[in-house]
């Protein structure tokens, strides 16, 4: 009898065993995963920081936008060394970085607070800053209550329409 109960509880603890190293494997397998997603992301920003801060001379960084519509940007703003606010958008192949005066322009909260009061949207999913057309533009995501989406891109110097698509 005695023998039997040492079984089962041998039986158990191996059990128990299993399922701790099958959740340890999963939780590993997570990690790994939510590093790979963000890996391209986090370099991206981290080149883009480095490139704003030499071509701009940009002590401190404030947002990074991945802008890609015909072609792929990033872009960083943040403050130079006298206190002034910039914007510096970088294509991806590195060459003809644009600089320009945030306050020639729209900025991210001006950006949100015309696309929900004008347009009337209220669910955006994600901003971000580039050149369309080689005019810097925003473009902003919402999500309408029935799941789809709809892409304004609104020009940075005054928030004009440039293009909207609405419902994909």
């Amino acid at each position: 009898m005695q023998e039997q109960e040492e079984r089962n509880e041998t039986r158990k603890t191996k059990i128990l065993l299993s399922i701790i190293a099958i959740l340890l494997a999963i939780i590993v397998m997570i990690a790994i995963f939510y590093v790979r997603s963000t890996h391209p992301r986090t370099q991206a920003k981290r080149e883009a920081t480095e490139i704003a801060k030499e071509y701009a001379r940009l002590n401190t960084v404030d947002n990074f936008y991945w802008f890609t519509r015909k072609e792929t940007y990033f872009s960083v703003t943040g403050k130079d060394d006298k206190g002034e606010e910039l914007v510096v958008i970088i294509p991806k192949s590195g060459e003809k970085v644009t600089v320009l005066n945030q306050k020639d322009g729209q900025n991210e909260s001006q950006i949100r607070q015309v696309v929900e009061t004008k347009y009337k949207e209220k669910n955006i999913q994600k901003i971000s800053l580039g050149l369309y057309n080689a005019q810097p533009t925003w473009e902003i995501v919402t999500k309408n209550d029935d799941g789809l989406l709809s892409y304004y891109l609104l020009s940075f110097a005054n928030a004009e329409e440039v293009m909207i698509i609405k419902n994909v």
